[in-house]
C-alpha cells in the first residue's frame, strides 16, 4: 500500500501554501544553523504520543554506492508491513548525493530542506563517493539537513541479536542491549572557532563547543521519555566528563539532575565518564539500560557499541526533531566497491526502517521487521558483504515474506 508517487507532490506543495509565512534560514561559515522551519515544526508530526496514523509522507534519499540497493529491500519490507498492518505511504524519492553533486555542483538546496520537512519521516541510504572530496557531500546533504530541520537527537539503539557474533567473551544477546541517546546539533560539531596566525610556526586554533541549557534539556528530557518505555528497564545513564570540562559538564550535570528530581522520579539515574563508559562497553555492556551523552562523545562511543552488536552490518540509527521530522539511516558508508553487486547486507537499512516505523507509532509494525531481521540472520551465512550467503535481493524477500505473515519471534523481546 506504500507507493512511489515522485519526487514532490502535488499535495505537498498544497500543504506548503497552506503553511503561509516561512522563516528563512542564516548560515554562519559551511553550515552552522541558527533558524529552523518553526511552523513545520508546529504542525504536530506523530511521536508515538498522539494516536496512530494510517497515512503517512516518506522521503527517500537513496544516494550514493550501496545506498540504492539497501534502500530498494528497505522499501519492499515497508509496503509488507503496510499491506499487514493497513496504512500507507507515498514515497517522494530525491536524487541528492554524488551523481547530482557531479553533474549540477549542488549539494542539499534551501528549497531541498523545504520539502524534506514537509514528511513525515526520511529514509536515507548512504551518502559518499570516491569521485567526491570527503566532506563535501556529508557536510553538504548529512549535516545540512541536520541542522536545517533541528534533528536534535541522534537515537542508537545498540542490540545483539540471536546467531550474530560479538567480539566480547561471554558475552550474548541478554548482555548488550541498550539505546545511546545522543545531542545532535551542539557540542564540537556546532563549528565555532577559528585560527590566528595560520600557516605559521606560532598558528593557534580553536574549536569551541558550545552548550546551552535548552539543548542538553531537551535531549535530557527525550532520554527520560525513552528510558520510562515499556520495552525498557527504567535506569538513565548520564556520560560525561564532570572531572575535567568543568563548565560543559557543570551544566549537563545540573541539568540532568534537575530533570530528573522533578519530571521523572520512576527513572533511576546514573553517571559514568566517558573513558569509564568505554571500558565497562568492554567488560559489562549489561549494566547499561539508556545512555544520553553530548555529540562528540556519543559520536564516539556509537562507534564502539555498533561493533560490540556486531558491526556496522546491523546497526541503524535515527536523527529526530520529536516535533517535526525525523531521518533514518544505516551506520555503514556507501560501499562504492560493492555498489551493483547485489552483494551489501541491507539489514542494518531494513533495522533503520524498523526505527522509522516505531518512531511514526507503527509499534506493531516495528516489531514484525525486527522479528523479520532476526530470522534473515539465522538463515545467513554471515553478516559480511559477499560472504551472506545470500544475495541483497534474497536477504529483502526473507524478511518481507516474515513481516507479511505477521509473525513475532520470542528472540525479538518484545
Amino acid at each position: 500500500m506504500c507507493g512511489l508517487v515522485g519526487s514532490v507532490s502535488a499535495s505537498f506543495f498544497n500543504r506548503v501554501r497552506r503553511m503561509g509565512r516561512r522563516r528563512g534560514l542564516l548560515w554562519s561559515g559551511w553550515i552552522q544553523c541558527v533558524g529552523v522551519y518553526e511552523e513545520v515544526r508546529a504542525r504536530g508530526r506523530p511521536s508515538g504520543k498522539i494516536g496512530v496514523r494510517m497515512r503517512y509522507d516518506i522521503a527517500v534519499l537513496p544516494g550514493d554506492g550501496t545506498g540504492p540497493e539497501v534502500v530498494r529491500e528497505g522499501l519492499k519490507v515497508l509496503r509488507a508491513a503496510g499491506e499487514r498492518a493497513g496504512f500507507s505511504c507515498d514515497l517522494h524519492e530525491y536524487d541528492f548525493g554524488a551523481e547530482r553533486y557531479l553533474r549540477t555542483g549542488e549539494t542539499l538546496p534551501d528549497s531541498g530542506v523545504e520539502e524534506l520537512a514537509g514528511n513525515d519521516a526520511i529514509f536515507l541510504g548512504a551518502i559518499g563517493h570516491p569521485d567526491v572530496k570527503p566532506g563535501i557531500l556529508e557536510q553538504g546533504i548529512l549535516l545540512k539537513a541536520r541542522f536545517a530541520l533541528d534533528l536534535y537527537i541522534n537515537l542508537r539503539p545498540v542490540k545483539l541479536y540471536p546467531g550474530v557474533e560479538t567480539p566480547l567473551k561471554d558475552k550474548g544477546p541478554a548482555d548488550i542491549d541498550f539505546v545511546v541517546v545522543r545531542e545532535n546539533t551542539e557540542g564540537l560539531y556546532a563549528s565555532t572557532g577559528g585560527f590566528l596566525k595560520k600557516g605559521t610556526p606560532d598558528e593557534i586554533a580553536v574549536q569551541e563547543s558550545v552548550n546551552t541549557r535548552k539543548g542538553a534539556e531537551r535531549c535530557i528530557r527525550y532520554a527520560y521519555e525513552y528510558a520510562g518505555r515499556p520495552d525498557r528497564r527504567g535506569k538513565l545513564t548520564l556520560c560525561g566528563k564532570t572531572n575535567v570540562l568543568t563548565y560543559a559538564w557543570d551544566l549537563w550535570w545540573r541539568a540532568f539532575n534537575e530533570v530528573g528530581e522533578a519530571d521523572y522520579p520512576g527513572v533511576t539515574r546514573d553517571y559514568a565518564h566517558v573513558d569509564a563508559i568505554v571500558m565497562w562497553f568492554v567488560k559489562n555492556p549489561e549494566w547499561f539500560d539508556v545512555i544520553v551523552t553530548d555529540n562528540m562523545f556519543g559520536d564516539i562511543i556509537t562507534d564502539l557499541a555498533a561493533m560490540i552488536q556486531g558491526g556496522l552490518g546491523i546497526a541503524a540509527g535515527g536523527n529526530i526533531n520529536p516535533e517535526g521530522t525525523a531521518m533514518f539511516e544505516p551506520m555503514g558508508g556507501s560501499a562504492p566497491k560493492y555498489a551493483g553487486q547485489n552483494a551489501i547486507n541491507p539489514l542494518a537499512a531494513i533495522s533503520a526502517l524498523q526505527m522509522m516505523l516505531d518512531h511514526l507509532g507503527q509499534k506493531e509494525a516495528a516489531r514484525w521487521v525486527e522479528a523479520g531481521v532476526i530470522h534473515a540472520i539465522s538463515r545467513m551465512d554471515s553478516l559480511a558483504a559477499g560472504k551472506m550467503g545470500m544475495t541483497t535481493s534474497e536477504v529483502g524477500d526473507v524478511v518481507a515474506r516474515h513481516v507479511a505473515e505477521g509473525a513475532v519471534t520470542e528472540e525479538a523481546g518484545w
